[in-house]
């Protein structure tokens, strides 16, 4: 019993060492000596830009996004808004009639059909030589649309993703966790850059050259997760631009974001087995090793857990150190999940932290077994977020 006690908390340690750890190792040792990505000064023509805003009921925060795009420093003649109204039931379509003077498109669906169907159902309206897609909750500072732009000067870059910056208010304290794991995320994203290509773009804040869009790909998958491999495939590459900033707001609890994620990641689960064959090494080289780290490897962890604890209980029966590690780990996990009760008050941040990974956790779980179920989302229901303005 202790040597498989043994092998079974190995396991979940090993794996997440890796993916969290190991791999950015990795990167920096891979892009120690080479160059970051060059900063480019403007082209002697802006290309044209299409900007998609797929909403669905966002009355609340619409106007607003609406105003932030429309505020950000590029030639307006060169620039389309397009809002594609998944069926919204509420004022969404009203509001956005209301910048049809100031150039704004709207396309409404009469039947709702999800994110992926909204961005299938305006490629046919976009005419713009890039195609920029963001999401109606955030907000982009006027400053980042042209640094996004500047690098398709380079002919081999496919697809330039933004950098997120998570903000929230009081009100998304018991979040402040979301905000530490975006930022390790971007730098990842950056190190990934420096070696050669990202693996996914920021679904709030990204760029793809038109030709590049793959049109009828399937409603219940991640189009920005895929986008990343649809470049690759065809011999382009996909960067983060760090001077691309986009402000996204926190959830206000840990039960929203739980939901986030449980969807985001069953949705990256079903979308990476769709574009397996980009793990192929012999093909890919590697782009297929990043992709296996960084998603695949990371995702990984979630169902190793369990073996954790199991292994956890099989060394409790003879040594001191396996109870008491088993009882830690049940009270912190416990308390993590506590956390998401504690709304409108505030939390310390090692707390927020704790709440957030334990939630995370059990998204991760719940995600692994809908997608080994085969369960579809292409309905989704926009997570609704505090609408702070700076970053904490």
């Amino acid at each position: 019993m202790t040597v498989v006690g043994g092998i079974l908390i190995g396991i979940p340690v090993a794996v997440a060492l890796y993916a969290y750890a190991g791999y950015p190792c990795l990167l920096l040792l891979l892009g120690w000596r080479r160059r970051p990505l060059p900063e480019f000064g403007d082209p002697a023509a802006w290309p044209t830009v299409s900007i998609c805003l797929p909403a669905y009921n966002e009355q609340a925060s619409i106007g607003a996004t609406i105003e932030s795009l429309l505020a950000l420093d590029y030639p307006p003649d060169c620039k389309q808004v397009l809002v594609v109204s998944d069926a919204s039931t509420d004022r969404t379509d009203d509001i956005v009639l209301g910048f049809a003077a100031r150039g704004v498109e709207l396309l409404r669906l009469p039947v709702r059909g999800g994110k992926t169907s909204a961005e299938n159902a305006a490629i046919a309206k976009l005419r713009g030589e890039i195609v920029v897609n963001c999401d109606a909750t955030i907000r982009i500072p006027p400053t980042s649309l042209k640094p996004l732009i500047r690098v398709f000067q380079e002919a081999s870059i496919g697809l330039a993703s933004g950098r997120d910056v998570s903000v929230g208010a009081f009100t998304s304290e018991h979040t402040r966790g979301e905000s530490g794991y975006v930022g390790y995320e971007m730098w990842l994203r950056s190190l990934e850059t420096r070696v050669g290509s990202i693996v996914g773009a920021s679904g709030c804040f990204y760029a793809i050259r038109r030709h590049l869009m793959e049109e009828g790909f399937p409603d219940g998958l991640s189009r920005d997760f895929a986008s990343a491999l649809i470049v690759r495939e065809h011999g382009f590459r996909a960067v983060s631009v760090e001077a691309a900033v986009c402000l996204v707001p926190r959830s206000e609890g840990l039960g929203p974001e739980y939901r986030r994620k449980v969807r985001t990641l069953t949705r990256g689960l079903q979308t990476l087995w769709y574009k397996r064959s980009l793990l192929n090494p012999f093909r890919y080289g590697g782009f297929a090793w990043m992709l296996l780290s960084h998603k695949l490897v990371r995702w990984l962890v979630f169902p190793a857990l369990p073996m954790g604890l199991v292994g956890l209980v099989l060394l409790s029966a003879e040594w001191r150190w396996a109870r008491l590690a088993l009882v830690a780990t049940t009270v912190l996990l416990g308390f993590g999940l506590l956390t998401s009760r504690w709304r409108g008050r505030r939390v310390p941040f090692p707390v927020a932290i704790l709440g957030y990974l334990s939630m995370a956790s059990l998204a991760g779980l719940t995600a692994w077994c809908k997608a080994l179920q085969g369960a579809r989302n292409s309905i989704w229901e926009p997570t609704r977020r505090s609408h702070a303005a700076t970053p904490h």
